[in-house]
Parts: C-alpha cells; sequence; structure tokens
C-alpha cells in the first residue's frame, strides 16, 4: 500500500533507524519517541488495525508481542520495564493506520496513561 509510510519504511523508500527485523516483522526508533527508548513494531504485511487481524492471524499477533520483547532486550529495558501499547482507532489516538505495537521504556510512566 503506497500511500501507507509504514508500507514504505517496509519497501525502504523512506529510511528508519531498525532495532529487528525477520521476514515478517520490522522493529525501528519512533521518528517522535514519547520517552528515552520508543520503538514501533509492525507486520511487514498491511493490516489497518488490531481489530482487522482474523483469527487465523494469531501466530503473527505472538510473534509481534515476542519481538516487542525482544525490542526491550535490544534496547536494555527487558529488566528495569517497558510499556507496549497500541492504538485503535482515531478516537483512542491512531495516526498511522498500519497495526503497530509502540514499546516504550526509559522512564517512570504513570496510570491511568490518557
Amino acid at each position: 500500500m503506497s500511500d501507507c509510510i509504514f508500507c514504505r519504511i517496509v519497501e525502504g523508500t523512506i529510511e528508519s533507524k531498525k532495532v529487528y527485523e525477520d521476514e515478517r516483522c520490522l522493529a525501528f526508533d519512533d521518528a517522535n519517541p514519547q520517552a528515552p527508548v520508543h520503538a514501533l513494531v509492525i507486520p511487514k504485511r498491511h493490516v489497518p488495525s488490531l481489530k482487522d487481524f482474523q483469527d487465523h492471524d494469531i501466530e503473527c499477533l505472538g510473534t509481534l508481542l515476542q519481538i516487542c520483547r525482544t525490542v526491550a532486550k535490544l534496547k536494555g529495558i527487558s529488566e528495569s520495564g517497558y510499556r507496549v501499547v497500541t492504538n485503535i482507532g482515531a478516537t483512542a489516538g491512531q495516526t498511522v493506520f498500519h497495526v503497530h505495537f509502540h514499546v516504550l521504556g526509559g522512564r517512570r510512566f504513570r496510570w491511568p496513561p490518557g
């Protein structure tokens, strides 16, 4: 999907600072970080939102969460703690409609987040 910024990052037409990559997924540093560590984990296949995954996509979802763990380890926040967030729909704050998980850490977070 050529108008999707994340698809263009996957294609390599937009540069990113990659943290992790395999045949199905990509993780890269967020261009507008909200914490000292802020990476995004995405599937290479375009899926607009978490709600658009199908029942047969459960393995992909598990892989995305495992990669969130891997990114936390690579970024050195695995032991100190980190937050994994996904927004579903514009009302929840989703601005890029390609499913993505934010891996945030390196500072103390408050609750509730919004």
